[in-house]
């Protein structure tokens, strides 16, 4: 950390956000609205947007929107907060849970209505863990749309975006205030930022195979599907401010990234009653336990694997979700006219193969108990002609990071914060609970990157323009 003072800065801005993912320009955008007047600025290392949001399906949880009730949803702040809570089990970070969930509905409508993020409640499905519908995304069920609609905005409001500009260091003041940053200019020249606030939106430490070892070391060496630019730097530069880290061992996997097309398989296929199955034909466990706790099965077992559906789990898929509907049409979704036929494209043993679709057949009819427990179906048994798609698990980002208090600030070890630090996204710790991926659900790391934009962004703002009075 370098140690500085006022006169030695090339710019000033009384908010300066780390990061220009999801999280980074909604904290803007939430400054910027918050005290208008405010000057804000965002850095980022790489040369255009590429975070995490941007490879999401930008389904956002909220309970208790306008959306919902407009399509007659029963929700509420309470409601979610017994999912997450069933889900992650204990963590190290229940307030912030219980913060997110209450905000929820705020930031959904105010990404809709004053952003101008194109949102809608999505009906066809609910993913695990939500009770119900609860899950807000762009009409593409993009991530990239989400962004796009965040950065136009941002360029609305003449908020400056220095894409290519790594920080490469925090300032802090002699009295431990963090007070800017260092960044490296595209054509190599430092450039000292000084700011009345700064807001790390800067990923998780997927990308980081040295914290990956340290902090979830089941994890070394699998292969990883999130954003390049997650190398963790919050965690290290927070680790030198004293901060404090929770929930360490979290984050999301996802048990179906398509092989080797490298495309994001929709759990939808099975929710609506696909199952998968190893290179040998045969089932391994319970797939409704979700995309995350279930690639950690797949991890322990051993590829490769295959989703396997029917046409009608596929078209009623495809109709709602494009980037499924591109894999369909690019050929990474194979059909068969029987389950011989199936065996023979994948190289199985008709025998193993038919045994068990006709096992999954008697549980999804009722009429014998799942052998792994599943009891959710979708739309029913499987009926040729058959559809399956190799898969493989990945990781997609950590969900552990830095400490921080209701409003966002970054939390020491000894239960103070540092001033003028605020975190948000995988810079900051998560709410899927500690044990590893099992207590992730859907939509968990754009709340934590939207939501704690949002706040940190109104914190931020605050603070800077009426600070605090000493005692």
């Amino acid at each position: 950390m370098m140690t500085s003072c006022a006169q030695e800065f090339d710019a000033h801005f009384d908010v300066l956000v780390i990061g220009a993912g999801g999280c980074g320009l909604v904290a803007a955008l939430a400054a910027a609205d918050t005290v208008p007047s405010l000057e804000i600025a965002v850095v980022e290392k790489l040369d255009r947007m590429q975070g995490n949001t941007m490879l999401s399906s930008g389904s956002i949880p909220a309970a208790g929107t306008r959306f919902q009730r407009e399509a007659g949803v029963d929700d509420s702040t309470e409601a979610f907060v017994a999912d997450l809570d069933r889900v992650a089990g204990a963590h190290e970070a229940p307030r912030l849970r219980d913060r997110l969930a209450g905000v929820s509905a705020e930031l959904v409508e105010w990404l809709a209505d004053k952003v101008g993020v194109a949102l809608s409640l999505v009906k066809t499905y609910k993913h695990i863990g939500h009770s119900v519908h609860r899950l807000h995304s762009p009409p593409s069920r993009r991530g990239a749309d989400l962004m796009n609609d965040l950065l136009r905005k941002v360029e609305e409001r003449d908020i400056p975006v220095a894409f290519g500009n790594p920080v490469v260091e925090l300032i802090v003041s002699p009295e431990g205030a963090v007070v800017g940053a260092v960044t490296n200019t595209p054509t190599g020249e430092r450039t000292v930022i000084g700011a009345g606030a700064v807001i790390l939106c800067t990923n998780g430490f997927g990308a980081n195979p040295s914290l990956l070892r340290t902090y979830c070391p089941e994890l070394a060496g699998s292969p990883y599907g999130g954003a390049v630019g997650s190398q963790g730097e919050a965690i290290e530069w927070g680790l030198e401010l004293g901060a404090a880290l929770a929930n360490m061992n979290g984050y999301q996997a996802h048990a179906s990234l398509a092989d080797p097309h490298g495309s994001l398989v929709t759990w939808t296929v099975v929710e609506k009653g696909g199952i998968v199955v190893d290179s040998q034909g045969r089932r391994f466990g319970d797939e409704s336990i979700g995309y995350s706790a279930f690639a950690a099965l797949e991890l322990a077992h051993g590829g490769p694997f295959y989703v396997v559906a029917d046409t009608r789990v596929r078209d009623v898929t495809a109709s709602g979700q494009e980037e499924y509907a591109e894999l369909v049409e690019h050929g990474g979704v194979f059909e068969a006219t029987d389950a011989k036929a199936l065996a023979s494209r994948l190289r199985m043993d008709a025998g193993v193969l038919a045994s068990t679709l006709e096992a999954a057949a008697a549980s999804a009819e009722g009429t014998a108990a799942d052998p792994f427990g599943r009891t959710a179906w979708g739309l029913g048994v499987l009926r040729a002609p058959f559809t399956a798609t190799r898969i493989g698990p990945a990781l997609f980002h950590t969900q552990g990071g830095l400490q921080i208090d209701d409003e966002a600030r970054v939390v020491r070890t000894d239960g103070t914060t540092i001033p003028g630090l605020y975190a948000g996204g995988g810079a900051a710790a998560g709410i899927s609970g500690n044990r590893g991926g099992q207590g992730y659900m859907s939509g968990n790391g754009l709340l934590g990157a939207l939501g704690l934009g949002y706040i940190a962004g109104r914190a931020a703002a605050r603070a800077v323009a009426a600070p605090a009075m000493p005692g």
